[in-house]
């Protein structure tokens, strides 16, 4: 091999399986070679692909970066350089393989040979260890672990408080999905990747991260073009989703009722549709008759096609759901109770709150989005003057546009409301920003006009004079939802805007 390369001067490769049978022989250039597609032969996270390259190197360099990358990517079994003289004899030899999980957190391991000659490693020996070590990582963690296994990603602009910050919220939301988050990634930049987001070599690091830890799919807190949403899955091999698709899969879990059920699986379709891409018309069918022979539509099409009807459908579903919202609205309406909706961040507590002040059963979750489905609940003050109380989806920063249309339904529900329960988890430390976050959301539903009490709950966990001081600087109430008796200034500040109209109490 060194002879030829040395005579052509180019790079020469092979690809050898485990009985010692040449797969392939590539022909590179004085760089490098290209590999192959390896996809008809096996892969898996706990086992190696079954292959070894060797290839020649016109220069003395040992493994390059390169070289490395590939090894990972491709999980092979075993990548060796052989490294000639001029006049084309081999000089030196060098290897490398994977390694599984360990504790320095290293990648692969690597031997320089003076000559092929010196070469000792027990090949077959060598790769049944080590997919041994791979096989009882995963064991390990399929015994105590059911869930998927995540990587997350992000890329900001941002500072790195904030960054860090919103990673915080995407591993948040990461558990309410039922994902084990096994690692996360920052990479702060003033450049965006236009193709992969995070750069072509930043993103080989972490697919042989994913490879190292038996990572299931990639999560980025950043939304996804459809491009690079799919430049990456074909890059990395394992599934891609972004932040807006961690969120609906969440509200999907979520659902229950036929309303929410609805609005999510729109919602869903809606992101959907710019995504789906084909490759090639492979898959086209024939139409029969008259004006209809040719190449028909492709798969893609008919896929589009049926996206495209079914969104019709749900929406005209949606429609007839929202015209029986409507007529429950105006029974109340026509009952003349007010009515109160408590809105806030989410996992601040409002269905914990809505269970303390009417003595209802509303399932409570410490998750991200624990309530999807609106549930009203009647308040009863004194003098016989009863209310509407009603709970409402959680807000977060950067909701996805498809959710808040297809949800547009719902939250419009808040536009009846006389009173806004602004609830607040003071224990956040970025609970300021919360703040911003719904009130920017209540301008894009234009829900400004309507009286905001703002209420700080989960005093409990903060010293009072903190409590005292952030209540007095904000001009709002604090409780604890899980402590009914610290509920009587709240209920006496509802009293007080519903009937006495004291507009200076509490307001926001």
């Amino acid at each position: 091999m060194t002879e030829i390369s040395s005579e052509i001067g180019r790079q020469i490769g092979i690809l050898v399986n485990r009985k010692g049978s040449v797969e392939y022989v590539i022909l590179g250039d004085q760089r490098g070679i290209l590999i192959p597609d390896l996809s008809r032969h096996r892969g898996a996270p706990t086992r190696l692909r079954g292959l070894r390259c060797v290839h020649t190197h016109l220069r003395s360099e040992g493994l390059t970066d390169d070289d490395l990358t590939d090894l990972a990517l491709l999980r092979l079994d075993l990548m060796a350089t052989l490294s000639m003289e001029t006049n084309g004899r081999p000089e030196r030899m060098d290897v490398g393989y994977l390694l599984p999980e360990n504790p320095g957190g290293q990648q692969w391991a690597i031997s320089s040979f003076k000559s092929p000659g010196q070469c000792d490693i027990d090949f077959l020996d060598l790769i049944q260890s080590l997919e041994d070590e791979f096989q009882r990582s995963q064991r390990v963690r399929d015994s105590g672990e059911r869930e998927e296994r995540a990587l997350l990603v992000g890329a900001y602009r941002r500072s790195r408080y904030d960054a860090d910050d919103s990673t915080e919220e995407l591993k948040d939301l990461a558990r309410s999905s039922g994902v084990t988050v096994v690692d996360s990634v920052i990479q702060r930049s003033q450049e965006i990747d236009s193709r992969f987001l995070i750069g072509r070599g930043k993103l080989k690091d972490l697919v042989i991260r994913c490879n190292q830890l038996g990572v299931d799919l990639m999560i980025f807190d950043n939304n996804l073009t459809p491009t690079q949403a799919a430049a990456i899955a074909d890059f990395a091999e394992v599934r891609v989703i972004d932040r807006t698709q961690l969120i609906l899969d969440i509200f999907a879990q979520r659902a229950k009722t036929q309303d929410g059920k609805v609005q999510v699986e729109l919602a869903q379709l809606r992101y959907l549709l710019p995504r789906l891409s084909g490759k090639n018309t492979a898959l086209s069918r024939l139409a029969g008759g008259i004006g209809g022979r040719g190449p028909g539509e492709t798969k893609l099409e008919i896929d589009r096609r049926r996206v495209r009807d079914r969104i019709h459908a749900l929406e005209k579903r949606l429609n007839s759901l929202s015209r029986a919202r409507n007529q429950r609205r105006a029974r109340r309406l026509q009952a003349g109770l007010p009515i109160l909706s408590i809105i806030g961040y989410t996992n601040a507590g409002k269905s914990t709150l809505l269970n303390a002040l009417t003595n209802s059963h509303v399932r409570v979750e410490d998750k991200l989005f624990a309530t999807l489905d609106t549930a009203s609940r009647r308040l009863r003050f004194p003098r016989e003057r009863d209310v509407v109380i009603t709970d409402t989806v959680g807000f977060i920063r950067d909701l996805p546009p498809d959710l808040i249309g297809a949800f547009r339904a719902t939250l419009d529900e808040l536009k009846d409301a006389d009173l806004l329960i602004h609830l607040v988890d003071i224990s956040h430390p970025r609970f300021e920003e919360q703040i911003e976050s719904v009130r920017k959301l209540l301008e894009e539903l234009e829900l400004t006009h309507i009286p905001r009490l703002l209420v700080f709950n989960k005093q409990d966990r903060m010293e009072q004079s903190l409590v005292k001081n952030v209540s007095d600087r904000w001009g709002g109430i604090s409780i604890s939802a899980i402590d009914r008796s610290t509920s009587y200034p709240l209920l006496v500040a509802i009293e007080s805007l519903l009937w006495k109209n004291d507009r200076e109490c509490c307001l926001l």
